[in-house]
């Protein structure tokens, strides 16, 4: 069931999405240029991650915290790795976008966006322990946004 907090986070998740793609020049920060590709390989890496977890959700993807009617706990292909494989792949490119543009406010609204990734999954592994007995175990055992070695 959604609920209001479902809807609070993501709002919250699309205005930081907006407010990203504004360019604001704070601080002017020089790179090299074989550095600021290599960065750009973390947004491929990113990109992978969303579209293998886009396939493996099928139904079960939402853009809300709370998990969909009669959902499946998916625990194998990337999410044998990463508990939010999504949060992941959104905050590899939102981070070595800002870096590639030497951007610090797109560094800023990335960390912004870390900080409510930390509060929306927590508020949705709350829901998804209410719906999956072994939601708990499967914690153990997957890191959340980095994989556990």
């Amino acid at each position: 069931m959604i609920t209001e907090k479902d809807w609070m986070y993501v709002l919250l998740q699309f205005i930081l999405f907006g407010v990203y793609l504004i360019e604001i020049d704070l601080i002017t920060i020089s790179m090299p240029e074989w550095f600021k590709l290599g960065v750009l390989t973390f947004s491929v890496l990113g990109i992978i991650i969303i579209v293998l977890s886009f396939y493996q959700l099928g139904s079960n993807l939402s853009p809300f915290p709370s998990p969909v009617k009669n959902a499946d706990l998916i625990t194998t292909g990337i999410f044998k790795y990463l508990r939010h494989p999504i949060y992941t792949g959104i905050l590899l490119i939102l981070f070595s976008v800002a870096i590639y543009n030497t951007s610090e406010y797109k560094l800023i609204i990335s960390i912004l966006l870390l900080i409510l990734f930390q509060f929306k999954s927590k508020y949705e592994e709350s829901r998804l322990i209410a719906n999956f007995e072994n939601y708990k175990d499967y914690m153990k055992d997957t890191g959340k946004f980095i994989p556990k070695l």
